[in-house]
């Protein structure tokens, strides 16, 4: 067991007769007992402050483990969101190019439809215009017949046609 400062004060010597100079020995036994003292007391502020940086790197280690955690969990969360947009972007680009596709179909079908309708317009018209063509020509060649010129040259008297007309009322 190490020796306190009381034990060093409260030591005393066999005396002799040729010993040392008690006085002396008293003087430098309080200087020791003073060393002795500072040493014990800056010990003492070491050991607090040793265990003071101990517990302040135990703090610092319990918040940097905590970090640590805290950053693998936002690294587990971030992937899980790129995994969830992925799947989602992937879903939504499924869905727009079914979309695109019916869109286009429904595009070429009224296509088609359309142009069966024209064709089908082509046709009655072509039917129309020959049709017309053919009342037409008929007209024309009616105006052209001599029917007209004999028409022309009928002579009906305005006269015998009112008393005639007056023939008829009376009866």
């Amino acid at each position: 067991m190490p020796l306190t400062p009381l034990d060093i004060h409260n030591k005393e010597f066999a005396k002799t007769f040729r010993g040392y100079d008690e006085d002396e020995v008293n003087e430098f036994l309080d200087q020791v007992i003073k060393d002795y003292e500072m040493i014990i007391r800056e010990k003492q502020e070491l050991e607090n402050r040793v265990k003071e940086l101990e517990e302040k790197l135990k703090h610092f280690s319990s918040i940097e483990e905590t970090l640590n955690k805290s950053i693998v969990v936002a690294q587990e969360a971030a992937e899980e969101v790129r995994g969830s947009a992925q799947k989602e972007a992937k879903l939504i680009i499924r869905e727009a190019e079914k979309n695109a596709d019916r869109i286009v179909n429904e595009a070429l079908s009224k296509a088609r439809k359309i142009a069966l309708e024209i064709e089908d317009l082509k046709k009655q018209s072509k039917v129309f215009r020959n049709r017309f063509k053919l009342l037409i020509e008929a007209q024309l060649d009616m105006i052209n017949s001599n029917d007209w010129e004999q028409l022309m040259e009928f002579n009906v008297d305005a006269t015998e046609l009112k008393s005639a007309e007056e023939n008829i009322v009376i009866k």
